[in-house]
């Protein structure tokens, strides 16, 4: 009887641990913008698309001429020549249009990352605040147990009672406190998860929520047109890989190179003056056809339109899952709404009845349990609901961003 009192204030104990440390109170969007601003998902995201943006800039540049300055004995003896590669159009354009395609990769899945992060950081916040919600019920529950050890001791005090009941009464208690030691200390790890994902030490909990547990906004979950992130992503890395198996192939012959320069200063004075120099360079593929390439590039087409096949596959399969998801979690919310007040109306009555000497003490601790039970399925239901609907919003996210 004792271990149980103990064990329910320390209950109660871990689930105020983080206030004593609590320096301030952070809502949802607080949470989202902190794992947005630090989290390394982000920062893997923000890499990949630097590195497209740097691809399509080399892309587009023109390579450096070139200087070169001789001196021969035989005239003329000073030589200035300048080389000047040439681009093709046609090469031109399928190289710029690879990289182009790259950056549109890299930007859906950039946005994909952004909406992950988010929907990572709010399902934290969301299941910090059922599992705090969850330790206040335990705690209730302790508290209520611990009324009715006290009343099955007034009542064999008062001849009208067993010692039976109260031993009864004392493990219900015990147990109670057990349950409630284990969600209070949950809560607490929650609120870590959280602060981790913010950047935050996460050795004690310095924050408080500001915001409360509810199912959210509605979500449609019903298909909608556009097409997934993931999937536009692959359709960009397929045209890539397109526009560079074409750039392989034309790369036959390679680009040419224009030079001109002078050349000056004959001692016998037979050529007075600068003499002009005009070419051009041709690279001819005798030696190498760029067979090997062009198989490296076919290859990586052929390994994109696979993987635009499997992400189209995989798309529509975990869309689909998650909308059923939802479905059934908001089915099951609204059960347990309707559950919640009928379970703690027995409750009340039971222990009502038991004070009144109408009914036994098992009756009132099956009551508690199924109340505690219902309550906890609650909490867990809205939770998941909101958590349900994140999943279908990121899943349903189209290339222009458009939350469905």
């Amino acid at each position: 009887m004792k271990l149980g009192t103990l064990v329910a204030a320390g209950a109660m104990f871990m689930a105020t641990a983080g206030s004593l440390y609590a320096q301030r109170a952070v809502t949802r969007a607080d949470v989202v913008a902190a794992a947005l601003a630090r989290g390394p998902r982000i920062t893997f995201a923000k890499a990949d698309s630097t590195a497209a943006h740097a691809g399509l800039a080399i892309a587009k540049q023109f390579e450096n001429p070139v200087l070169s300055l001789s001196y021969s004995k035989a005239t003329p003896q000073q030589h200035f020549i300048v080389d000047v590669p040439l681009d093709y159009p046609w090469l031109r354009r399928a190289r710029v249009g690879a990289a182009t395609s790259g950056l549109g990769a890299a930007r859906n899945r950039f946005d994909f990352e952004r909406a992950a992060v988010t929907f990572e950081a709010e399902t934290a916040y969301t299941n910090a605040l059922a599992a705090a919600k969850r330790a206040a019920f335990s705690r209730s529950t302790a508290r209520d147990a611990d009324s009715v050890l006290k009343l099955a001791r007034l009542r064999r005090e008062a001849g009208d009672g067993s010692e039976l009941d109260v031993q009864l009464a004392a493990v219900s208690l015990g147990q109670v406190a057990n349950a409630a030691a284990r969600d209070s200390v949950d809560a607490v790890t929650a609120v870590l998860s959280v602060q981790a994902l913010m950047g935050l030490p996460s050795e004690n909990a310095t924050i408080v929520f500001a915001d409360t547990l509810e199912a959210g906004e509605n979500v449609r979950a019903d298909p909608q047109p556009g097409t997934q992130l993931l999937v536009a992503a692959a359709e960009q890395d397929l045209l890539q890989a397109d526009q560079a198996l074409t750039l392989e192939r034309r790369l036959l012959f390679g680009a040419p190179s224009l030079t001109v320069g002078w050349e000056s200063r004959d001692p016998t004075g037979q050529e007075p003056g600068t003499l002009p120099t005009v070419g051009i360079a041709l690279p001819l593929p005798l030696f190498n056809q760029n067979r090997g390439t062009i198989l490296l590039a076919q290859s990586q087409r052929d390994r994109a339109d696979a993987a635009l096949t499997l992400a189209r596959q995989e798309g529509a399969q975990q869309a689909a899952r998650a909308r059923r998801e939802l479905a059934l979690a908001r089915d099951r919310l609204a059960r347990s709404e309707r559950l919640v007040t009928a379970a703690n109306q027995v409750e009340q009555l039971s222990l009502l009845s038991y004070r009144e000497g109408a009914s036994s003490l098992p009756n009132v601790l099956e009551a508690q349990k199924i109340a505690r039970e219902t309550l906890s399925q609650y909490v867990d239901d809205v939770a998941a609901v909101r958590n349900a609907a994140g999943i279908v919003r990121l899943l349903t996210l189209t290339a222009h961003g458009n939350d469905k």
